[in-house]
């Protein structure tokens, strides 16, 4: 187990940018793969990136390609989320999660969890 604890939300204007972080504890956080999803009011959770355990190879859907980057430090046991050129629908609670399965992008696939830090685009 690993606990995780999001940092780096708030007010942002359409068109901005914000740089989520997500620091680690109390587990072995190289081993997990790491994902951010995001859970927008009245809606369910929105798969954003994963990121293998050694950060080679980051994985997108598609809403977060080009302007989302998801990157991690694991000699500070710390991810990371950079997100350009958000949009209005990018307002949400975004969480980071961190889970065994490579390349997982449903939340069942993780198994460890933030208590969300939340993003509002507006203007």
């Amino acid at each position: 187990q690993v606990q995780l604890v999001e940092s780096g939300g708030g007010l942002v204007q359409p068109g901005g940018s914000l740089k989520l972080s997500c620091a680690a504890s109390g587990g072995t956080f190289d081993r997990y793969n790491m994902a951010w999803f995001r859970r927008a009011p009245g809606k369910d959770y929105e798969f954003i990136a994963t990121i293998s355990e050694s950060g080679a190879t980051p994985v997108y859907a598609e809403s977060a390609k080009g302007r989302f980057t998801i990157s991690r430090d694991n000699a500070k046991n710390t991810g990371n989320l950079q997100m350009n050129d958000l949009e209005p629908e990018g307002t949400a609670v975004y969480y980071c999660a961190a889970g065994r399965i490579q390349f997982g992008n449903v939340t069942e696939e993780y198994e460890n969890w933030g208590e969300g830090n939340k993003v509002t685009v507006s203007s």
